[in-house]
């Protein structure tokens, strides 16, 4: 592995291309929640001194109008950042939030509720600036081992300071006597504060300097999400981030009406609910870097969507548990019989919550035209408010008609279930990634050495040994992109993994003795897979070995390198001779008992082989070489 992929992620926060960055979007995310938190609580709370509107309602409209303008203005604002320097970009959104706040602070010390209402529309413009600098800012600074593990930094700082932001904004206001003055000025500090780190920014060139703005945000809107959905992985990408947010979103707003109704909590309550949830997303979020080995791995997708579905179930559940109906405080409400399974679902929720969304980012950060990211970054904004909009309202017409909250949580989480299902139907890459990370960390437990010399981009043949019915996914567990696979075409038919090799748009070959024609479509297939910039891996041996040992490679390697002239790259798979699914002597459920269960591997990348010195003899050598003495 290189050294970049083994050092801690963390390590980013001490550099400048990442630190500044870091806490100037910590600090905004940190004043959003302060600002809204605060207003929620003293609308729940203490609602009669400012409005006559009910806190259900207003508990998912102020959510509502503070999304409304990443609807209207990301459009907009994807464009500014594709055409305009990044750091100073991001110093002016720091400007406009100290005056944004400043405003707010006129509206709490005259208790004029329209004055806040209008800085919760202000502050979400503020968001809706710094969003498509926020994530097209990575791809450009770090490089590409770096970005899961990057955006699980900030989704973690994201997070955390939305946690703080809610408790601080939470405990501040409900301080007497001077709970409204703290929240407006400690508003304002936090701004200049973020303005701060701003101007530490490293310059960050404009990828689109000649890019003209479409100032219409309607035309633009329309042309953004049309340029986004030409890229079927990326904006089916994006609607699973949207998708999160729409969960999140239902789930988030219930929480104050749900500690105080249903759960009998103080405002104490509410603050350890979002306490626990925000820790449980800034926790998975982390996690995806050491889960996916330093790469995009979007098979934690579908496992992070069956464990919002999961634990979605189990919140409903867990409420009709609680039977408390006295007022409590925090060790009140642990105290209490069902507490503890509640407060377990709201972390799980979020910890699957990260393992979902960090490896949609790098998806759409790594496969999207590097000109444009800022504006699929703003495509996916857009997609994100009109969801949230939509969640508020699906929030309010349930509630309205007589669901309860925890009756929600029920709803939301088998809505879920079904977009899931969905949104892997339609890209089968996902489950089927899911399966291949499944089986290299439950079955297996897999060393990857040197994958990093797999070509980031570009064509390459990658040839390796062939040991068992089940390389090919090992192996696409390990790659950091997708590989194009030629198999035999008698394990491409076998059920289940016919399913996956299908989805991989692997190519069956055949022996010319059985069938001359699908053998040469098997090359002419090969020879567009490499035309088209893609990986294809070959196994040369072109069989099961049935004693460990290589068997020798055959002539489709020069026939491949001599109509498409790539590098060739070696592999070599150790360690997993003797498993259920290698051809063997003796029955294969007793070799895989003596083997026991978390067997260890190993997938060991080699030096690139120019196409010239691609000859079946020297590739035969390097492979052993590779291989060793451990089967």
């Amino acid at each position: 592995m290189s050294q970049s992929s083994q050092s801690s992620q963390f390590a980013l926060l001490t550099q400048r291309r990442f630190g500044p960055f870091f806490w100037t979007q910590f600090f905004g995310a940190f004043n959003d929640n302060v600002f809204k938190t605060a207003l929620l609580t003293i609308l729940t709370y203490d609602a009669l001194s400012w409005t006559s509107m009910s806190p259900s309602l207003l508990n998912n409209l102020i959510p509502g109008l503070f999304i409304l303008p990443f609807v209207l203005f990301s459009a907009t604002a994807g464009q500014l950042a594709d055409k305009l320097e990044k750091s100073s970009l991001a110093r002016y959104v720091k400007v406009l939030e100290i005056a944004i706040m400043a405003l707010a602070a006129i509206g709490w010390m005259t208790h004029q509720l329209w004055l806040l209402v209008g800085a919760v529309v202000g502050m979400g413009l503020h968001s809706t600036l710094f969003g498509p600098v926020k994530y097209a800012y990575l791809p450009q600074q770090l490089k590409p081992e770096e970005l899961v593990g990057g955006n699980g930094v900030i989704e973690m700082g994201t997070f955390v300071g939305i946690l703080l932001g809610e408790v601080l904004g939470a405990l501040l206001v409900s301080h007497k006597p001077w709970g409204i003055e703290l929240v407006a000025f400690g508003t304002i500090a936090i701004a200049v504060l973020g303005w701060l780190f701003s101007r530490r920014i490293p310059l960050s060139p404009a990828p689109e300097p000649e890019l003209k703005i479409n100032w219409n945000p309607f035309t633009e809107t329309i042309r953004n999400i049309a340029f986004t959905r030409q890229n079927r992985p990326v904006f089916l990408s994006v609607l699973g981030n949207s998708w999160f947010w729409f969960y999140g979103a239902v789930i988030l707003a219930q929480f104050p009406v749900y500690a105080k109704d249903y759960l009998h909590g103080d405002h104490s309550v509410f603050v350890l609910l979002l306490t626990v949830f925000s820790l449980g997303i800034g926790a998975g979020s982390l996690l995806c870097e050491r889960l996916s080995g330093h790469k995009v791995e979007i098979g934690l997708v579908p496992f992070g969507s069956i464990g919002l579905s999961v634990f979605g179930l189990d919140l409903y559940f867990a409420s009709l548990q609680y039977t408390n109906t006295a007022l409590v405080d925090i060790a009140g409400f642990v105290a209490q019989h069902g507490a503890v399974r509640i407060l377990f679902d709201c972390v799980m929720i979020g910890v699957f919550g990260g393992f979902y969304i960090v490896p949609l980012f790098a998806v759409i950060q790594t496969r999207c035209d590097r000109k444009h990211v800022s504006r699929t970054i703003a495509g996916m904004n857009i997609m994100n408010a009109l969801f949230m909009v939509v969640a508020a309202l699906f929030a309010m017409v349930l509630l309205k008609a007589g669901l309860s909250v925890p009756q929600l949580f029920m709803a939301t989480a088998l809505l879920n279930a079904l977009v899931a299902l969905y949104i892997f139907s339609l890209v089968p890459e996902f489950l089927m990634r899911f399966l291949a990370w499944l089986l290299i960390h439950t079955i297996h437990r897999v060393h990857a050495v040197d994958t990093d010399r797999i070509p980031e981009e570009g064509s390459a043949v990658l040839v390796c040994n062939h040991v068992s019915y089940v390389d090919a996914i090992v192996i696409m567990a390990a790659s950091p992109r997708p590989i194009r696979f030629v198999m035999d075409h008698r394990i491409f038919k076998i059920p289940l993994l016919s399913w996956i090799f299908r989805t991989a748009k692997a190519i069956p070959i055949v022996p010319a003795k059985e069938n001359p024609w699908l053998m040469e479509k098997a090359f002419v297939d090969i020879a567009q897979a490499l035309h088209e910039g893609e990986l294809v891996c070959i196994f040369p041996e072109g069989k099961l070995t049935s004693t460990g040992e290589i068997n020798a490679f055959k002539g489709g390697i020069r026939k491949i390198v001599d109509r498409t002239p790539v590098p060739v790259i070696p592999m070599a798979l150790r360690g997993l001779w003797g498993s259920l699914l290698t051809r063997g002597p003796g029955n294969p459920f007793e070799r895989s008992f003596r083997r026991g269960p978390f067997s260890r591997l190993s997938l060991v990348v080699g030096q690139p082989v120019a196409p010239a010195a691609a000859t079946p003899e020297a590739l035969y050598a390097q492979v052993s070489e590779l291989h060793g003495d451990w089967k």
